[in-house]
């Protein structure tokens, strides 16, 4: 039996873990929810989501589950018996499925085998077949929370903009937001669907509906019977920075808090963080020789990574030991994959340290379960962080090439600067070495203060290699006035020495 002596893992896919600074935020007495200080809270948080969505269109908030904004979604921007395209990546694209025929809406269910998200090229196929335009709009789950499995949403506006179908396109985003690159206005999405309690760090109880104006003509023009859920009540009465009923408070003050920490943060490095800890979880599946359930690698989630078990062991038989022996809660399989997989949440309040704890608590309840299963998952995903330099670096890109240009900048100088070492330096040798060591030092000590983010590992690696290479190469043709040199390995052997040990210093 696990003993309390810390905080509970949550490492399901929501809801996450809370900061502490999002707590203290929420922990703040009750305003008045018609004064003027609330009118400054409402205005700070609608703008701030805004950014995160990315969108300049308005957002709309409910104190409500993501269940809530669903019906918002389909109630504002459709009419009794109006056709619906959906697609069944999930239990949860088939729960809004569910909703929507409840609803008096004709949903056009396509079906999937719960391992990929939809395909463009079905969508493409469906709206060229619709020649009368009977479908009003398509639903997509861009991250399938059940799964693990992601939805390609440019893609499918790109398939809806070549037929030029009218459909609007509404996208579940609940799992996805904050966690994963999203794009309302780029993507040209109409509705976009969201909850508080994964990426952004908060309790239950906040969703939202970010609105093109294509949705809200829909939504003045028509839609379902609706109060509560009515984007125009909401909407006048957020121009003040208010609601039309009674807000939750203290909940805008977490979100509040938690747009703040992802603006320090930036998103962008939000983003890459959780891809860094999805790539390290999938290396730790591999190794244990385990299969993960998304099936398309261009489809993995980064905010969860749904595990599949060997034939004949049952993933909740897992899970229950986990929690009891380790006390760490892992993300159970819904619908009809129930007890074939679990899910490791690593989304929203999350670092590398949590990561690591997390898949070690995974390794030992395989042991202890007695899952066939290959040892070394959390070397692997140790191993494959810091090769993609997972604490904090915001990932090789164009840092790669700046880096690179610096060190050849500096074997070249290194070098032009030995060939003219019997003019300059008349003890000759002695100060080829130290002129190498000054340089290794120079350039590892400027990439270490403007890339602090790369790995010690390749600098050394790079500028070794080139600082070899350019010492061949000088002294096999005599370049640079220097006369081939028995001593050139002895010269290469040293300045790579005083370069390994500024890497040292620097690490």
């Amino acid at each position: 039996m696990a003993t309390a002596s810390s905080r509970h893992f949550l490492q399901i896919p929501g809801p996450t873990n809370v900061p502490d600074r999002v707590l203290r935020a929420i922990d703040r007495a009750t305003i008045d929810h018609r004064g003027p200080e609330f009118a400054r809270l409402g205005k700070e948080v609608l703008s701030g989501l805004q950014r995160v969505f990315k969108t300049r269109q308005p957002v709309i908030i409910y104190p409500a589950s993501g269940t809530g904004a669903w019906e918002a979604a389909l109630a504002n921007t459709l009419s009794p018996g109006d056709r619906v395209l959906m697609f069944e990546t999930g239990h949860f694209a088939t729960l809004w499925r569910e909703m929507a025929e409840r609803l008096g809406l004709a949903v056009d269910f396509v079906p999937g085998d719960w391992r990929h998200g939809v395909d463009p090229a079905a969508v493409e196929d469906k709206l060229r077949a619709d020649a009368q335009r009977r479908f009003r709009a398509i639903c997509v789950v861009h991250n399938e929370t059940s799964t693990g499995v992601t939805t390609r949403v440019a893609e499918l506006r790109a398939a809806i903009d070549r037929v030029g179908h009218p459909a609007l396109l509404l996208v579940d985003t609940i799992s996805s937001l904050a966690s994963m690159d999203y794009r309302h206005d780029e993507w040209r999405v109409d509705v976009t669907v969201a909850g508080s309690q994964k990426g952004l760090m908060l309790p239950p109880g906040l969703s939202f509906n970010a609105v093109s104006e294509q949705a809200l003509s829909a939504s003045r023009s028509g839609g379902l019977n609706r109060s509560y859920w009515d984007w125009g009540a909401m909407l006048r009465a957020n121009e003040g920075g208010f609601f039309p009923s009674t807000p939750a408070t203290n909940l805008l003050y977490g979100l509040r808090e938690a747009l703040a920490m992802l603006e320090e943060e930036g998103l962008e490095n939000v983003f890459r963080r959780h891809a860094r800890h999805a790539e390290a979880t999938r290396r730790a599946a591999k190794a244990w020789d385990l299969e993960v359930n998304c099936a398309d690698e261009r489809e993995h989630s980064a905010s969860l990574t749904a595990i599949r078990m060997p034939a004949g062991h049952d993933a909740d038989r897992l899970r229950s030991l986990i929690l009891e022996r380790f006390d760490m809660s892992l993300g159970q399989a819904l619908g009809k994959q129930k007890g074939q997989l679990f899910r490791i949440g690593h989304l929203g309040a999350f670092n590398d340290l949590l990561l690591c704890g997390t898949l070690s608590g995974v390794e030992m309840g395989l042991g202890l379960a007695g899952v066939p299963h290959r040892p070394g998952g959390v070397a692997a995903a140790l191993q494959g962080a810091t090769n993609a330099g997972l604490s904090k670096s915001a990932g090789l890109g164009p840092a790669l090439v700046v880096n690179t240009v610096i060190v050849l900048i500096g074997t070249i100088g290194l070098w032009a600067a030995m060939g003219a070492k019997t003019t300059f330096f008349p003890t000759g040798e002695s100060w080829t070495l130290y002129l190498g060591g000054l340089f290794g030092f120079v350039i590892v000590a400027s990439l270490a203060f403007v890339f602090p983010k790369i790995g010690a590992a390749y600098d050394v690696a790079l500028m070794v290699g080139g600082q070899c290479v350019a010492a061949l190469v000088v002294d096999h043709f005599g370049l640079m006035g220097m006369p081939r040199d028995p001593l050139t390995i002895q010269r290469v052997v040293g300045v790579a020495l005083v370069a390994a040990g500024a890497v040292v210093m620097r690490v």
